[in-house]
């Protein structure tokens, strides 16, 4: 210890005089080459010796890391250099662990670390080697990983394991059927004399195997499908399956379509869900049973398997969603129809019963349409109907006759279907031939002309106040020109036209004809008015006024104005009033004669004058009565005036019956499509 010590003080004495290191000599670099050699030879004996004891491996290897640290500690003495550049003071430098750092290895070092690798990598190779080996050996007589047969996983099974497991899962085995609602129903083997019978081909597959391939299935591996090592009774099984309460017909349910709804109100149509049933499919059972049977399944879902029978069409088919959608189109609109303050209102409730389909296509019944206007016209209209009639004198008399309303209904027909096919919900009057003045109340509404046949008597209202009143000269009784009674419009008025007739020709100031020729106007041939002079000595059927009561009336009345005719019995008067008939005289010109009637156009179409103008003559006060009716052809002329105000000419429609009209009054029987009130 002391010679260490002492050793270790004269190092950085040295150093300090900086003399020379002494370099090493070749006989000590022979005796470290041979040292290294030595110790080569031991590792290289340990590796040929790899079965010798471990304790002996051990010993070995403190041999070498002693010869390894003296090797160190020579070369770091015997290093040529400074000192400053290996050492501080001329010794090595500490680490602080105890141990030298040499900074830097020799190429022996380098030479130590990739033998060292190889030498691992040998070893790892080697050990891959014997798995591999080991395995192979092993699937010489087992089945190769992820085998499968008849759907058993066999990995790593010998032939007489995988015949072992077959026969205990025949022995005991029951195929559960699940069904829908969660029932279940069991074959068991038993019953359908389940057994096993191998002829070789389990073995058969371990000889086709070539066991050096086996790392190929390592992920998947080979599936067979061995039909002869399970055999059962087919017709037991048959028999079986048909015992099985899911095959009772009579409480199986059968499967419906998806299928159109009935329209319910207020939600139209809609698709109602197929039904699935609880039938089953025999054939696809049974295959499905011999197959869960062969590979000795457990259990069979017969539901997912689609054992079931299924309904044909289902709830998201794209034909009954089309018609559907095609009959909502019509269902889930409205028209409304509006007749004053009241409504009518087509909705789905009748247009559903309207629907007709050609396969996916759907339309309406134009008949069905149809149908629905005339209900509106048999409801609403009012011309032609009776009515009651509140009059002047305190009493009500039933009136009829061509005023009031009235639907075109083959037009409003086409409307409406035109409307259902838009699909779009509207509010709306119909079409109408002719039209009245009111749909609240009377139709007739507040101005209108009343004229009392029986009092011969005429009573206008305007806006409901009575604003005139005239005695009036209507058809001679006698002579069968009774005028007729019923609610009437004025067709049109014009000043200064001549009634024309076989033998005679009447000239007025002003006309205005409200049934077909039969009018008011002025009668200049007269001098008195009422009382019963219309018995024996009135017109063909005309209302005859004195001049100035027809002058009022013709500046307040206007075309489609309701006339309103009636017989009130009780009402008669003996007494005549005296008016003047003719105009009064602005001049002292001497008196012109009759002015004779022209060519000039007639008022209203020819074709219809000659049978809708009744004639007029000129019968004095105290002209006899005539024993006959003369027939005419009358005609009217109009006579050019300063203040001729013309409305437009219409034809008065009329029913099939002639009721409401008088003898001299020749009924149209055109059927003409104009009605009053029609400017």
């Amino acid at each position: 210890m002391r010679e260490e010590r002492n050793k270790a003080e004269s190092v950085p004495a040295r150093s300090e005089e900086r003399r020379p290191r002494r370099s090493r000599s070749r006989e000590a670099f022979r005796q470290r080459q041979k040292e290294l050699a030595e110790s080569r030879g031991q590792e290289k004996r340990a590796q040929e010796n790899g079965g010798q004891e471990k304790q002996v491996q051990e010993n070995g290897g403190q041999e070498k890391r002693v010869q390894e640290n003296k090797l160190q500690e020579n070369r770091v003495q015997d290093t040529p250099g400074t000192g400053e550049d290996r050492t501080h003071g001329g010794q090595p430098e500490n680490d602080g662990q105890g141990t030298f750092n040499t900074q830097g290895k020799g190429p022996f070092d380098k030479f130590l670390s990739w033998k060292t690798a190889a030498l691992v990598l040998i070893l790892a190779v080697a050990v891959l080697a014997g798995i591999y080996a080991y395995k192979a050996l092993g699937y010489r007589n087992t089945y190769f990983p992820h085998t499968v047969i008849n759907g058993m996983d066999v990995s790593g099974k010998t032939v007489g394991e995988v015949k072992e497991l077959i026969a205990s899962g025949v022995n005991g085995y029951g195929l559960v059927l699940k069904l829908r609602d969660e029932e279940r129903e069991t074959i068991t083997g038993e019953k359908i004399g389940l057994h096993t019978v191998f002829d070789g081909s389990l073995e058969e597959i371990i000889r086709q195997q070539n066991p050096f391939r086996w790392p190929r299935y390592l992920l998947k591996g080979p599936s067979y499908d061995i039909k002869t090592m399970i055999a059962y009774d087919a017709d037991a099984l048959a028999q079986t399956l048909g015992g099985l309460s899911c095959f009772d017909s009579s409480r199986a349910v059968l499967p419906s379509d998806a299928y159109l709804s009935d329209y319910v109100s207020g939600q139209g149509y809609s698709i109602v869900p197929e039904t699935e049933g609880t039938t089953l499919d025999m054939d696809k059972v049974r295959a499905q049973v011999d197959e869960a049977i062969s590979s000795l399944a457990p259990e069979l879902d017969l539901d997912a398997l689609g054992c079931y029978k299924s309904p044909s069409i289902r709830r998201g088919n794209t034909s009954l969603a089309a018609a559907r959608d095609a009959r909502n189109r019509y269902v889930n609109m409205t028209v409304t129809y509006t007749f004053g303050s009241k409504t009518e209102v087509l909705d789905g409730d009748e247009i559903h019963e309207w629907l007709v389909s050609d396969g996916e296509q759907v339309s309406i019944d134009p008949d069905q349409a149809a149908a629905y206007v005339k209900s509106l016209a048999s409801k609403y209209n009012t011309a032609y109907r009776k009515r009651s009639f509140a009059t002047s004198y305190g009493q009500n008399v039933e009136v009829s006759g061509f005023y009031g309303w009235r639907i075109n209904q083959s037009e409003e027909t086409r409307e409406l279907l035109g409307i259902l096919e838009t699909g779009e919900s509207v509010s709306r009057e119909p079409v109408y031939l002719q039209t009245a003045a009111s749909h609240d109340g009377p139709d007739y509404g507040s101005t209108y002309a009343e004229v009392n046949l029986t009092a011969q008597h005429l009573i206008f209202y305007k806006d409901g106040q009575k604003v005139l009143e005239s005695d009036f000269v209507s058809g001679n009784v006698s002579r069968g020109h009774t005028t007729p009674p019923g609610i009437f419009s004025i067709t049109y008025k014009q000043r200064d036209a001549v009634l024309k007739g076989e033998g005679y020709a009447s000239p007025v100031k002003f006309w205005m004809p409200f049934n077909g020729g039969i009018g008011f106007h002025d009668a200049s041939w007269r001098s008195s008015f009422g009382g019963s002079i219309y018995k024996n000595g009135g017109s063909h059927g005309c209302v005859n006024m004195p001049y100035d009561k027809a002058k009022e009336l013709f500046e307040n009345v206007y075309a489609g104005m309701p006339v309103i005719c009636y017989d009130l019995p009780g009402t008669e008067s003996k007494k005549s009033s005296q008016s003047s008939g003719r105009a009064p005289r602005e001049t002292t010109a001497p008196a012109q004669p009759a002015p004779v009637p022209t060519q000039a156009p007639p008022a209203v179409p020819p074709s219809v004058l000659p049978e809708t103008v009744p004639s007029e003559t000129l019968p004095s006060e105290a002209a006899p009565p005539e024993t006959s009716p003369q027939p005419s052809q009358p005609q009217v002329i109009i006579q050019p005036a300063d203040q001729t105000t013309a409305a437009p000419a219409q034809t008065q429609p009329s029913p099939n019956t002639e009721e409401g009209y008088g003898p001299a009054f020749q009924t149209p029987r055109s059927g003409s499509a104009a009605g009053p009130g029609v400017s």
